[in-house]
């Protein structure tokens, strides 16, 4: 199934709206989700729906929050986010970051008390699209083994990076710290496929390629990914004297209480440091020096970071964005939810 981008944005907000969600933070959610499904990025788009209207109606996220915004300094902030819709509490969180960057050349802005906010890019390249450098990172709940652990104690804690180039272009790294998100084993369920044998061990700690059978994800590089959990858990949870570790709520134990998450963001102004016109046409130099590099044996060409989900979406944009039936389905029907996803384990069983 194929449609178009306004058409699976409508879907998602009709949705949201159905399932009690004010006007504003339903139009963050589906606009973010529809950011990740319109660049391949399917397990951060519409297979996530259902898990967020079951969420709502049963007030894990909070459908008129009250946001507030606490300026500790010249560049730094905090965001209460109420447990309201974490992809709307990251953006506009994100807007007061980029505020205070372009007064002091660089600014850092926590969110606390946040729901899933979905595809960090988004955010960044909300920095990037006003000239910014942009880096956010997040915590999530164990579901990754520590190098050379045999139980889970941290999440797949996402880190991302966007910057400007020439003619509105960017350059965009937007990765988990774990071999893969969670989101792309559901995805990989979604579409009854297996799995690669390096992205998640079984109850007995033996790698699968059965996506029913991951009992917990494996780090990126070993003790490097390993280190890179711990410190995002620390900036994006203790640090703003949250939950941590272990201890980081459930996404889905019970969907009737707030998740009280942690984001951090990082925003630095270029033109603080050196000329913009020179940095951005830097960057797009470097994208292009990437490009023509001679790739190894089986490759076909480099890509610079982010090239690829551009070139999906162009090509989504022609023909539109490829979606599995049952979701769609999903999507068009009246049901709001399935009470699937509630008082579930890790993994959503």
């Amino acid at each position: 199934m194929r449609i178009t981008e306004e058409e699976l944005f409508q879907l998602m907000e009709t949705k949201f709206l159905k399932a009690g969600l004010n006007k504003r933070d339903a139009h963050y959610m589906s606009d973010v989700l529809t950011f990740a499904d319109a660049r391949g990025i399917h397990s951060h788009g519409a297979v996530r729906v259902e898990y967020y209207v079951e969420r709502i109606v049963k007030k894990g996220i909070t459908r008129e929050p009250h946001f507030e915004f606490t300026k500790n300094s010249s560049s730094v902030g905090i965001f209460e986010a109420d447990n309201g819709s974490g992809q709307a509490a990251a953006a506009l969180a994100m807007e007061k970051a980029v505020e205070m960057a372009k007064e002091t050349g660089v600014s850092v802005v926590g969110i606390r008390h946040m729901s899933h906010s979905g595809a960090l890019g988004y955010f960044t390249e909300l920095a990037a699209r006003n000239q910014m450098i942009g880096i956010s990172m997040c915590q999530s709940d164990p579901m990754v083994v520590p190098y050379g652990g045999a139980e889970a104690y941290y999440g797949t804690n996402p880190i991302a990076f966007s910057a400007p180039a020439n003619n509105g272009e960017v350059i965009t790294f937007d990765m988990a710290t774990s071999v893969q998100a969670w989101g792309k084993i559901l995805d990989k369920r979604s579409r009854a496929e297996s799995i690669p044998d390096n992205w998640g061990v079984d109850k007995e700690g033996k790698p699968t390629t059965d996506p029913y059978k991951v009992n917990a994800l494996l780090p990126i590089a070993g003790p490097k990914g390993y280190g890179l959990m711990m410190m995002v858990d620390i900036l994006s949870g203790i640090l703003l004297g949250l939950p941590f570790g272990k201890h980081v709520s459930s996404m889905y134990e019970d969907l009737s209480k707030g998740r009280d998450l942690g984001q951090l963001h990082i925003v630095i102004d270029p033109s603080f440091f050196t000329n913009i016109q020179r940095f951005t046409e830097t960057v797009s130099q470097s994208m292009e020096e990437l490009q023509g590099v001679k790739p190894a044996e089986s490759f076909e060409k480099v890509y610079y970071p982010g090239e690829i989900m551009k070139l999906k979406r162009e090509e989504y944009l022609e023909n539109g964005i490829e979606l599995v039936d049952n979701i769609y389905d999903y999507l068009i029907s009246d049901k709001l939810h399935h009470n699937q996803y509630d008082h579930k384990n890790k993994f959503a069983e």
